[in-house]
């Protein structure tokens, strides 16, 4: 493969609209991740961690900060559709783009059938009369003609979807912090007890904080969307650092916050995998209802995470088409502005993701699902390596100081990158989680491997055409 990095793609305006709005973006930083995973997931990293878990988020989230303070520098000096797959072909080639927005794309057409099922599975437990696989239908078409419409409808989608979320996630704190102080009727001050028995702040100690960091990391996934959507704003560069800025330290808020009062509430030890802690919290200090309201909050996390995965998979799709490395009749572009053919391409392949979920959950989804499970920490290896290859030529390139800046460059890039293998290290270790990591890398292998068979005919084809020439 090659090192250098190839001839820059067009820098001229994209053929994609530019409907989003500042208001949008930021929503979306704030929304992306507040999904399923910390509502219902949470639980699990509780199990292992007990109140560590804190730490555990405070661990995780830190690193998600750090790249995507990354990624605000470049998309901010250099926004894109393809965002971290341009950067990544510009820092250190084609082979690298390639691989990336492949990896990236799957990644999210995989995952978008969980959230398909999973809120279909809720649909059905309200209105049984409806098959599962008949809510699962209604979502994707809802959402595909949404997503074929103009991308102010994704927008506006995503703005009422993530406002949501954002307020259910400030009321839970709003009432825990009443809670905890005593001042909700039939409350007393709950004090330390919670935090400090039950075996401590750390029961299982700092091997129990390493294997929350496990269970709750890829939590975080989905902040990535914010930099792809930036592309199709009226500001790019100024509105993907200011959706930047106000998400990463909110989100650490929200995660670090909501788990703090979580162990400080209850004792750790009556968290059971699988079940929502924030259900339980709500149900001990007597909000009438919580599970449902809980129920139709991860209803609306699924359906928001289900929107932006098939926006960002069809805009990487469509980015990966324009530099040429994907079919070339994916770039038809509406009279609004919106790739259709791309967005088809993709819920295409998110429809055939779900029928494998329905009809082979335990066996062939199960294998794509692992094929995914660690493929984000490549994205975000590469985020960094790409940071630390294009950092002197924004610098170079900006006219005075840049938008958006890296903290503590090169040192905090370096810190993140040794954080990120030390995640693997520790996956590789863990029964649980080793599956992942080993077909993830099969899954990467492949890729690289084909990204490879391009370079060497791309580079036979040159000398073939050099040596007609002469």
């Amino acid at each position: 493969m090659r090192d250098a990095a190839p001839p820059s793609p067009p820098t001229g305006s994209e053929p994609l609209s530019h409907g989003l709005k500042q208001r949008h973006l930021t929503m979306l930083g704030l929304g992306g991740v507040i999904g399923a995973g910390l509502f219902v997931g949470s639980g699990a990293g509780i199990a292992v961690a007990g109140p560590g878990i804190v730490l555990s988020y405070l661990i995780a989230g830190a690193l998600a900060m750090l790249v995507m303070r990354m990624l605000g520098e470049m998309s901010a000096a250099m926004p894109a559709s393809g965002a971290f797959s341009v950067h990544a072909e510009r820092a250190l080639g084609r082979w690298a783009g390639f691989s990336v927005g492949w990896l990236y794309w799957f990644l999210l057409v995989v995952v978008l059938a969980v959230e398909a099922t999973g809120a279909a599975r809720i649909a059905h437990g309200w209105v049984p009369g409806v098959p599962q696989w008949g809510w699962v239908l209604l979502f994707m078409v809802v959402f595909t003609a949404a997503n074929l419409a103009a991308v102010k409808n994704f927008g506006e989608f995503e703005f009422w979807f993530a406002a949501l979320k954002v307020g259910a996630i400030v009321l839970f704190l709003v009432l825990g912090a009443l809670a905890i102080a005593g001042w909700l009727p039939d409350t007393d001050p709950v004090g330390l007890a919670n935090l400090t028995g039950q075996g401590g702040f750390l029961p299982n100690g700092w091997s129990g904080v390493v294997s929350g960091v496990l269970a709750v990391i890829f939590a975080f996934g989905g902040l990535e969307v914010v930099t792809i959507a930036a592309a199709e704003s009226e500001d790019p560069a100024r509105n993907v650092a200011r959706a930047v800025r106000s998400a990463v330290w909110r989100i650490l808020l929200f995660y670090v916050g909501s788990m703090l009062v979580i162990v400080t509430l209850l004792p750790w030890t009556s968290m059971v995998p699988g079940e929502s802690p924030y259900v339980a919290v709500l149900d001990a200090i007597g909000v009438p209802g919580a599970g449902q309201i809980m129920n139709v909050v991860v209803f609306v996390a699924l359906l928001s995470a289900l929107n932006a995965n098939l926006y960002g998979s069809s805009r990487m799709v469509f980015s990966l088409a324009e530099r040429g490395e994907a079919p070339k009749g994916l770039l038809k572009v509406s009279g609004g502005g919106v790739p259709r053919r791309a967005v088809l391409a993709s819920v295409a392949f998110g429809f055939v993701s779900v029928l494998l979920n329905l009809k082979w959950p335990d066996s062939v989804f199960l294998y794509m699902l692992n094929a995914v499970g660690a493929v984000l920490l490549f994205v975000w290896a590469l985020i960094a390596v790409s940071q630390l290859r294009l950092r002197p030529r924004i610098e170079r390139e900006a006219s005075g100081t840049p938008t958006l800046r890296m903290w503590g460059f090169p040192w905090l890039t370096w810190t993140a990158l040794a954080a990120m293998g030390a995640v693997l290290v520790l996956m590789l270790t863990d029964d649980g989680a080793r599956p992942q990591v080993l077909w993830s890398a099969g899954a990467t292998a492949a890729v690289l491997l084909v990204a490879w068979l391009r370079e060497v005919r791309a580079s036979r084809e040159a000398r073939t055409s050099t040596t007609k020439r002469n």
